[in-house]
């Protein structure tokens, strides 16, 4: 295994947004090749109970982008402008500017749970997101490299069940994320700026870094 590329994907699988290419189509096989890759990640249980929608009607994309816009673009303009640091504005912009592109971007993916997470303990709770959180990192590490974007947004998570019903998933079903899927323009993506893992790691006890003694 050459760990240099596998440390190149895993540090520079960033969050795109701005940089999605939104008149470059994309392929069905691209598309099941990464979820055949997520469906290696590791699920509670063995319950293989992952399920993904992927979405290229542009009349429902369309419908979703608005369900999107409506929860999210307010919020984000108050976010963008009022975050302390030009990281934090810079995320938050993307993330606005997200709503008013989320139509064109040619596939939509919403990768989901064939069970109802609502009202669970934490324990249930916990091993069902165990369960398709992997799954999807996995879709997205999958997708960088092939030359593919993407970012795991929740937004429309607000409005969950007008989702389904544009979409048919049934109240069993749980979504989980939404990822919005082009190529990238460009692939010179870098690592993002990060504390040094000695200031969050901490041994044995809460609350004392691995330098300290």
């Amino acid at each position: 295994m050459d760990i240099a590329t596998v440390d190149e994907l895993l540090s520079t699988t960033r969050a795109v947004r701005k940089r999605l290419d939104l008149d470059r189509p994309v392929g069905r096989e691209v598309i099941l090749e990464c979820i055949r890759l997520a469906m290696q990640a590791p699920t509670a249980s063995n319950a293989q109970d992952w399920r993904w929608l992927v979405i290229t009607d542009a009349d429902k994309r369309a419908a979703i982008a608005e369900i999107y816009r409506r929860v999210g673009a307010e919020y984000l303009a108050y976010a963008a402008k009022e975050a302390s640091d030009p990281q934090t504005q810079r995320v938050y912009a993307g993330a606005l500017a997200l709503t008013e592109t989320l139509a064109r971007v040619p596939v939509h993916v919403i990768p989901c749970l064939d069970n109802r997470i609502d009202n669970s303990n934490l324990l249930t709770a916990a091993s069902a997101w165990a369960s398709i959180i992997p799954a999807g990192w996995s879709f997205l590490l999958a997708l960088r490299s092939r030359g593919l974007g993407s970012v795991w947004t929740t937004m429309h998570l607000a409005r969950e069940h007008e989702v389904a019903e544009l979409l048919g998933i049934p109240d069993s079903a749980t979504q989980a994320a939404l990822f919005p899927v082009a190529y990238t323009i460009g692939t010179d993506f870098r690592p993002a700026k990060r504390p040094p893992a000695e200031t969050i790691t901490y041994w044995d006890t809460w609350g004392h870094p691995v330098g300290e003694r």
